[in-house]
Order: C-alpha cells, then sequence, then structure tokens
C-alpha cells in the first residue's frame, strides 16, 4: 500500500512542476513546427508528381528526424524532472517529512521511481503519438514497428530515470545531472563513432563505440529503436544518420536492461544506508 501511495504522490508532485509544464509547450511547439514543415513539403512532393516510392522513402526520412528530437525531448525532460527527486529533497530535508513514516525506504525510493515512469510513459506517448499522427494525416506514412521502437524509447528513458536516481543518491543534484547527461552524450558521440566505423571498415573505431555503449547504453536503445521503426529501404542502406548496418543486436537490449536493474539496486542499497 505505502508503495502505490508513493507513487501517486510522486506523480502528483511531478505534474506540478514548472519544467514539466514547460517541456509540454516546447513539444507541442515543435509538432505544431514539425507538421507545418511537412505540410509544406508534401505539397510540393504532389505540385512535383513524385514517384510513390520516392516520395514515401523521404517522407519515411522526414519521420525519423521527428523521432530523433521527441527522443532527444523525452530523455532531456526525464533528467531534468527528476534529478532533485531524491537528492533535492535530501539537501533540503523535505524527504524527512516522509522517512519518518512507517514505509520502508525502498518502497519510497521504488514509489517515486514509479511514479516519474508514468509520468515519462504519458510524455513519450504524446510526443511519438503526435508524430505518429502528423505523419499518417499529412503524408499518408506509418513507420514499421512503431510499438517496438516506442517501447525501446521508453525503455531508454527507463533507463536515464534510473541512473538519475542512483546517482542522486550519493550525489548532489548538480553533480546528479551532469553525470547522466556527461553519460548519455558519451553514447551518444559513440553510436555515432560506431556506425561510422561500420561504414569505413575500422574495427578499432567500432570497438571504441561498443566500449561507450557498454559504459552507458542509452545510445544503443535509441539506435535500435529507430531501425526497428526504418523502412526496409533505409535498414539496407551501408550507412544512415538513423540507423545503417550498424544498428545494436538483441543481445545489446537484454545488457541495457540488465544494467538497468543494477542500477536501481544500487540506487536502493545507498539510498538504505545514506544519513537522512
Amino acid at each position: 500500500m505505502g508503495l502505490w501511495i508513493m507513487t501517486g504522490v510522486t506523480f502528483r508532485e511531478a505534474a506540478r512542476k514548472k519544467i514539466l509544464w514547460i517541456g509540454l509547450l516546447a513539444g507541442i511547439a515543435f509538432l505544431a513546427l514539425y507538421g507545418t514543415g511537412m505540410h509544406y513539403q508534401v505539397k510540393e512532393f504532389n505540385e512535383r508528381h513524385l514517384p510513390p516510392f520516392v516520395r514515401y522513402q523521404i517522407i519515411n526520412a522526414i519521420l525519423q528526424v521527428g523521432f530523433y528530437a521527441v527522443d532527444l525531448l523525452a530523455v532531456v525532460m526525464t533528467v531534468l524532472t527528476s534529478v532533485d527527486a531524491i537528492s533535492g529533497e535530501i539537501s533540503s530535508g523535505t524527504i524527512h517529512a516522509i522517512a519518518t513514516k512507517p514505509i520502508p525506504r525502498w518502497e519510497l525510493l521504488i514509489g517515486k521511481w514509479m511514479g516519474f515512469i508514468a509520468m515519462t510513459a504519458g510524455y513519450v506517448t504524446l510526443m511519438f503519438g503526435g508524430v505518429v499522427a502528423l505523419g499518417y494525416w499529412i503524408g499518408g506514412v506509418v513507420p514499421q514497428n512503431m510499438l517496438r521502437g516506442v517501447s525501446l524509447v521508453f525503455l531508454e528513458c527507463i533507463l536515464v530515470l534510473t541512473i538519475t536516481f542512483m546517482c542522486g543518491t550519493s550525489l548532489s543534484t548538480l553533480a546528479s545531472g551532469v553525470v547522466v547527461l556527461g553519460l548519455h552524450g558519451l553514447a551518444f558521440l559513440g553510436g555515432w563513432l560506431e556506425q561510422i566505423g561500420g561504414f569505413t571498415n575500422s574495427p578499432r573505431l567500432v570497438m571504441v563505440g561498443i566500449v561507450s555503449s557498454l559504459i552507458m547504453p542509452s545510445e544503443s536503445l535509441w539506435r535500435r529503436a529507430i531501425f526497428e521503426m526504418q523502412s526496409p529501404v533505409a535498414r539496407s542502406l551501408p550507412f544512415g544518420p538513423f540507423g545503417g548496418s550498424s544498428a545494436p543486436s538483441a543481445l545489446m537490449i537484454v545488457y541495457a536492461g540488465t544494467y538497468l536493474i543494477v542500477a536501481l539496486a544500487i540506487a536502493i542499497y545507498h539510498f538504505h544506508k545514506r544519513d537522512l
């Protein structure tokens, strides 16, 4: 019972944060701009009477750009809204009001974690649903394996959220944000290096990308998600900005899931041992 109470309380607290509403406004503004750009692009295609196959591939590529922006928004929003969920309340002392109640610390932590997961699920669904709806209504295109791709992006956000919680149990709010965003930036750069190495047949460059993915597997989940949602033609290309031939395997998804569980276990352990 305490776990679900904490989940509900955390969800309501997160929903009241200004940064969340700013993120929603930014997301709506992005969808408006994205839809306008796609409208004029499709209108130009119709005026040029492009072959249906070429038209489909180009609009599908525009969809990938939209998904890329939404993924970045979702990850950043996940970090910014949750970075002070543990460390901020510890430093301000507000967590004492909850910690003194007969609720085990692990329930307190997991309840907060689940509350932010619910919030993240709503944000990812809204933003990805918006891009998919615009792609269908304006361009008449639906991405491949949409549910599988969105699920992987959601898993990426949960992974980032869990690492944020893990850092928050031992670091300050600012330090936690810097570490998590820095790790995600490292994974982002490593993902591109791995793709470039695969295209140029450079094993050492590929290895650098793989090592960065092992340190932080968030970008691997994104690259697998976008690979799933690409058209068969785009998947077959030797190099692409959102997938290419170096898409992570299913084993990397398993590794990311294991990484998440270990990070959550460390967060629970640190929170249990920490002097509040």
